[in-house]
């Protein structure tokens, strides 16, 4: 089983004015789909805090996924954060997700989500609103496990896709 941490980033929801329904959007998806879900906090759109968050989290997880501070908005902050923490970046999970969820929303183009690698942990960032984490991570779930066993170390399969 497969560990992660759920980091959303909302001002709002830091000073506990606002509910983290992406949040729990996220729990409740990706424990149907087998993983553990180790820790989950709300942080505000610190560029710092952020950073520090991830870089401390990914020694103790599997897998880190972001919720929140990925569109154009001045305090949207995540994807530079999780960049200066990034060893390696995935950059294709991120366009899956923007293209998959375009037929829906071009919308989704303005995301400015990245995805990579520290460590033995999958960084990825997601969209801020319950409906853009459920469509992102409808898509790339399938794709996790064998991109986590992967970094893991030699896998003794690939998958047929």
């Amino acid at each position: 089983m497969f560990t992660v941490g759920i980091l959303t980033t909302s001002d709002m929801g830091a000073r506990g004015e606002r509910e983290d329904t992406s949040g729990q959007t996220i729990v409740g998806m990706v424990t149907t789909a087998g993983f553990s879900v180790e820790i989950r906090e709300v942080v505000p759109y610190v560029h710092s805090v952020i950073a520090d968050t991830l870089r401390l989290w990914s020694q103790k997880v599997d897998l880190i996924l972001t919720t929140g501070g990925t569109g154009f908005g001045p305090r949207d902050v995540t994807p530079e954060a999780t960049l200066e923490v990034l060893e390696r970046q995935a950059p294709g999970l991120s366009e899956y997700m923007r293209a998959g969820t375009a037929e829906k929303t071009t919308l989704s183009y303005l995301s400015r989500a990245i995805a990579g690698t520290r460590g033995s942990c999958l960084i990825v960032n997601l969209p801020g609103s319950p409906k853009g984490v459920r469509e992102g991570l409808e898509l790339l779930l399938p794709l996790l496990p064998h991109a986590i066993e992967t970094m893991q170390g030699p896998t003794q399969h690939h998958p047929q896709g």
